[in-house]
């Protein structure tokens, strides 16, 4: 531990769980923070590039209004891992590349309907690990992050099913 209460430079990634001022931080918290951040080095850049290739007006919106908050979100994962010792990754991972790969081919409706179905999943998949951190987190910070980020999933989650895309399968 350091002076400050926080593990050694990246020895909150090393699993289990690991003491801190604010509490033990566990796997989950930190999978919570890695998953956040993983969100935002693809969905910023997928809203931004909807900006160009959306043909719905309402897409348009709506990703830019993801993109900026991902954009607050991410500055908050960041300190907040900074804080506790935990390393982010700095890049999308293999399928968030593919997505984004797969949305650069696409134009107009057709690019409409990818953007909104998988940032929907994302935001669905991302949700679950936020409710269970939220529910059993120690760790007073990241449980404060848990809560900021479910008021953004929830935000995102809506916004993206104003646009009427989002398939009924996908609200099971």
């Amino acid at each position: 531990m350091n002076p400050v209460g926080v593990p050694a430079s990246g020895a909150a990634n090393l699993g289990g769980t690991v003491k801190t001022r604010w509490g033990p931080m566990s796997t989950l918290d930190r999978k919570l923070l890695v998953a956040v951040r993983q969100a935002g080095l693809w969905e910023i850049p997928a809203g931004q590039q909807a900006q160009q290739r959306a043909s719905n007006p309402r897409v348009r919106e709506v990703a830019e209004i993801i993109w900026q908050q991902h954009v607050q979100l991410d500055a908050d994962a960041r300190a907040v891992a900074e804080q506790l010792g935990v390393i982010l990754p700095n890049e999308p991972n293999g399928s968030q590349k593919a997505w984004l790969r797969e949305m650069s081919g696409k134009f107009g409706a057709d690019y409409d309907e990818i953007w909104v179905h998988r940032l929907r999943a994302a935001h669905g998949a991302v949700f679950t690990v936020i409710a269970q951190v939220r529910s059993k987190s120690e760790n007073s910070v990241v449980r404060a992050f848990a809560e900021r980020s479910m008021k953004y999933v929830n935000t995102h989650m809506s916004l993206l099913e104003s646009t009427g895309l989002v398939p009924r399968r996908a609200l099971k």
